[in-house]
């Protein structure tokens, strides 16, 4: 089955497009096949009551990824933006929201040149035996049948461990890193009910950071966060920079790949023959997974850019400040782009998704995501006979992150633990 039936584009779309509510987070497959039909930009709106461009098809998501004409940041944006999204209070935000995906050249480049070492796919390659190791750990403390919640004992564990591995984060300060921490990257208004909460999470982070940096300065050695903070000391970056950069790395190099992992096996599980196939002949695992992240990716959406000046994009005139938002899942499901999108094709080559974005702001950890994708598939698989979803497809509960796609929770059955 795919995941959704095809929908009649004869009834209107709404000025702006609603994107919100569980049937949208759920599929939001339909919805985008009408926008790329009536065009490449809509105005949409947000639950937090933000407005912006949202660009859908994939020759304008590709164009607009490599548009230097698009600024990331948040300097940028106009008073009707700033009202409704300036969401992170001050001065948390000033401290915690000058990383990468907020920069623009030349402070980017000068930026990202402290990280891409890190990154390097034959760094990421030779980490491959460790990352297997701490996979297999987690999937040893699994029951020996099933159900079991693969969020929970696996998908949300799993990306940390190996990020703390990569980036030199001791395993005492992983240990004590609160998962809760990321949601501070969902936006929660000042009048929010759940402001209070929010608040008190990026205070824990903020003081997390802090402890962070101070043990690494204490502790040099040769890894990305003892790099950055020498960086720091020799005033190549800021301070606010630096703990930016170490809060991106955190939330962008955890949160994506768990949501990756439910979003492949929800995939899979509902093309049993596909799920089949793959645990037979795990060669097939680096093309399978760059097929998972074209079909569902786990990054929904980009992050705002803007332009400087009142401009044409596509057809569609926008205010200078309005934020433009690029549909990576829209653009990845374009016939235009890909011959019949809607079928998980484990064979598709070539395959030149925008799972990853593209560009200037293409993600520095695409080495290491899909190195953590082909190991947590592969060992679920290998070492789970008989894997199948415990729940009702539409039972399933989709997160509400604006920008993301993932299940919080993901039951399962198999028939024993290898």
């Amino acid at each position: 089955m795919t995941l959704h039936e095809p929908e009649t584009a004869t009834e209107a779309l709404p000025e702006p497009v609603p994107l919100m509510g569980c049937p949208y987070k759920s599929n939001p497959y339909p919805l985008y096949e009408r926008m790329r039909e009536a065009g490449p930009v809509h105005r949409v709106l947000f639950p937090s009551g933000v407005q912006a461009w949202l660009v859908t098809g994939y020759e304008a998501a590709h164009a607009a990824l490599n548009d230097d004409r698009l600024g990331k940041n948040h300097d940028r944006g106009n008073h009707r933006w700033r009202a409704r999204a300036s969401i992170m209070p001050e001065p948390q935000h000033s401290q915690l929201q000058v990383h990468l995906l907020h920069q623009d050249p030349p402070k980017h480049t000068r930026m990202r040149r402290f990280v891409t070492d890190a990154f390097t796919p034959r760094r990421i390659e030779s980490l491959r035996p460790r990352f297997q190791e701490l996979a297999d750990t987690l999937l040893d403390a699994l029951p020996e049948t099933g159900p079991a919640d693969l969020v929970t004992g696996f998908a949300a564990h799993f990306p940390f461990q190996v990020l703390a591995e990569v980036i030199g984060l001791p395993q005492d300060l992983a240990a004590r890193f609160d998962r809760d921490w990321g949601k501070v990257v969902q936006p929660v208004g000042p009048t929010d009910p759940g402001r209070p909460l929010y608040e008190a999470r990026l205070h824990g982070l903020q003081g997390y950071i802090a402890d962070v940096v101070a043990h690494k300065r204490e502790h040099c050695k040769d890894d990305l966060l003892s790099r950055l903070v020498v960086a720091r000391d020799r005033r190549e970056l800021s301070q606010e920079e630096l703990d930016s950069m170490i809060f991106q790395l955190l939330v962008a190099g955890q949160e994506p790949v768990t949501n990756q992992i439910t979003t492949a096996l929800i995939a899979l599980f509902r093309h049993p023959d596909q799920l089949a196939r793959l645990r037979d002949e795990p060669g097939l695992l680096p093309r399978a997974v760059e097929e998972l992240l074209r079909y569902d990716s786990a990054f929904e959406l980009t992050t705002w850019r803007f332009f400087d000046q009142d401009s044409d994009l596509h057809g569609t005139e926008v205010p200078a400040g309005d934020s433009v938002i690029v549909s990576l899942c829209a653009a990845n499901r374009d016939p235009r782009g890909f011959p019949d999108p809607d079928t998980l094709d484990l064979d598709r080559a070539p395959n030149p998704h925008l799972a990853f974005g593209h560009g200037i702001h293409f993600c520095p950890g695409a080495a290491l995501a899909r190195a953590e994708l082909q190991i947590a598939l592969g060992a679920l698989l290998a070492r789970l006979p008989g894997l199948h979803l415990a729940v009702k497809d539409e039972d399933l509960q989709w997160t509400p992150a604006v920008l993301g796609r993932g299940t919080p929770h993901l039951l399962v059955g198999y028939d024993r633990r290898l």
